[in-house]
């Protein structure tokens, strides 16, 4: 299954409120269970920098990856990223069958 990055800036009302923001992340890993079943995150990280979330998952494909951009920004995010991650390994064989 290809893999995604999906890059989350929150709105500041958001972010700085702990309690509020857990609430929003169960609403918001429910709500991606429920619509997008066939997606399976890998991992999450908090970032320091223009963006506040980095997540790596699997998806069938890109519309299930722009499901999440959505679903992502219909409960906080400002802005939500989807991009598509290609194992570097599968990358060099992508050069070698170019050169």
């Amino acid at each position: 299954m290809p893999t995604y990055i999906l890059l989350t800036k929150l709105a500041p009302e958001v972010i700085g409120d702990t309690k509020h923001r857990q609430a929003i992340g169960r609403k918001w890993k429910k709500s991606i269970a429920e619509k997008c079943p066939n997606v399976h995150f890998l991992s999450h990280y908090a970032l320091l920098g223009p963006y506040d979330f980095l997540d790596i998952y699997e998806a069938p494909d890109e519309e299930m990856a722009a499901k999440v951009s959505v679903i992502t920004q219909q409960l906080g995010a400002v802005k939500a990223e989807s991009w598509t991650a290609i194992e570097y390994n599968r990358f060099l064989e992508l050069m070698d069958e170019i050169s």
